[in-house]
């Protein structure tokens, strides 16, 4: 079953299936949003009307300024700052009583504080990338079969994926879904806390002579798997 929406789900599936390094398949996913919407808001995207308009009130998360700069495209940013200020200094022009903290320029200064376009646009994204797999699930017997050859899901991913399904799925298929998740869960966590296990004897000089097997790159697994650590680019 491919249709246009469920490719990019279909490919990194296939992709971590293939190759177990990978890792989670969402976490790709959303790397893959990310750079989408990085290249977007910098191009021609960024001289729409409507979508300035949001850039002006939500702006930009710090990581997200930090990875614009990253691609160099001084205008584009030059450009969405500009607006961005101006209508900043409208917001903070607004004078406000002494200790009034629900005055209209301290709540939008807070709002913005709390808010990124990018973050937004991908939370979006990935929600429906995590209900298409789910919905692939439930039509697809070619996809169920690579989804029991994940690698593992993030903690945070998992999270999200098994919440969605226990709302959207028939109570036998999304035990089957939960059952397959979880064993993948499951496996990796006893390879993984073996291999962190196993890192931290290698400090113990009773062990220096031992090899490191697979446990040298453990602790940033680790902690891709408990967090998502989703912003390393591929």
């Amino acid at each position: 079953m491919e249709q246009i929406f469920t490719i990019p789900v279909n490919e990194e599936f296939d992709a971590c299936k293939d190759d177990k390094s990978l890792g989670c398949p969402f976490c790709r996913l959303y790397r893959r949003l990310q750079r989408d919407e990085l290249d977007i808001i910098l191009g021609a995207s960024m001289m729409e009307p409507d979508i300035r308009i949001r850039t002006n009130e939500e702006g930009f998360c710090g990581k997200h300024y930090g990875m614009m700069l990253v691609r160099k495209r001084m205008l584009g940013m030059g450009l969405i700052l500009e607006s961005h200020l101006n209508e900043l200094k409208k917001k903070v022009g607004q004078r406000a009583l002494l200790g009034d903290v629900s005055a209209p320029s301290l709540s939008h200064i807070g709002r913005l504080n709390g808010d990124c376009y990018v973050c937004g646009r991908i939370k979006r994204n990935l929600d429906a990338m995590i209900s298409t797999a789910v919905y692939l699930y439930e039509r697809d017997d070619e996809f169920r079969d690579k989804f029991k050859f994940q690698p593992y899901f993030c903690l945070p991913h998992y999270e999200e994926m098994i919440r969605y399904a226990t709302k959207r799925m028939n109570k036998k298929l999304f035990r089957e879904l939960f059952d397959t998740a979880q064993k993948i869960e499951k496996d990796y966590l006893d390879t993984l806390s073996g291999d962190v296990s196993w890192f931290c004897k290698k400090f113990d000089y009773n062990y220096q002579e031992e090899p490191w097997y697979n446990s040298k790159d453990s602790v940033v697994r680790a902690i891709k798997f408990l967090s998502g650590a989703m912003d390393d680019e591929d």
